[in-house]
């Protein structure tokens, strides 16, 4: 009577390859997807301030008598949704932004603007959730920067590159 003590299985260094090729998939694929999320998150901050600057328009045809509002205000109106009026301070971004809308009262010449903007909530490391600030005033056009400093609150800072409008 014979025995047969067969195993069958994967070897130690088998199950190393496979790992080691999981590994270096692994290391191609996560910069592509934090890449991505990036490019997300400042698709999502572009459309925000244009629906800030829609926003400012009917605010100013309607309950503003040619004036614009804060965030605080539009969102009071019902003209924007509470997590974009909220989206002022470290605890409450909005995919990744922090936003601004400031009204500049009519002077002698001049008419009523107002300047909104944002910039990334985060913006060095791996963590960091965009590398462009936007900003647009009652011209509505929208204006990028790889400034990344505070939000313009004047129109001086309606500066940058013209985003594809």
């Amino acid at each position: 009577m014979t025995t047969n003590n067969k195993q069958a299985g994967f070897s130690l260094i088998e199950l190393l390859i496979v790992v080691a090729i999981i590994g270096i998939i692994a290391a191609i694929a996560i910069p592509n997807l934090l890449a991505s999320r990036r490019a997300a998150n400042e698709a999502s901050a572009q459309s925000s301030v244009r629906t800030i600057h829609s926003s400012e328009a009917s605010y100013a045809a309607t309950v503003g008598n040619g004036g614009y509002a804060t965030l605080a205000q539009l969102g009071t109106e019902n003209l924007i949704d509470g997590r974009l009026a909220a989206a002022l301070n470290a605890g409450t971004a909005k995919s990744g932004y922090f936003f601004l809308a400031t009204p500049i009262a009519a002077a002698t010449g001049a008419p009523a603007n107002f300047v909104a903007g944002t910039v990334p909530a985060d913006t060095a490391g791996v963590d960091k959730t965009g590398t462009r600030s936007f900003v647009t005033d009652a011209a509505g056009v929208i204006y990028s920067s790889t400034t990344l400093g505070a939000i313009p609150t004047d129109l001086a800072g309606v500066t940058g590159t013209a985003v594809g409008n």
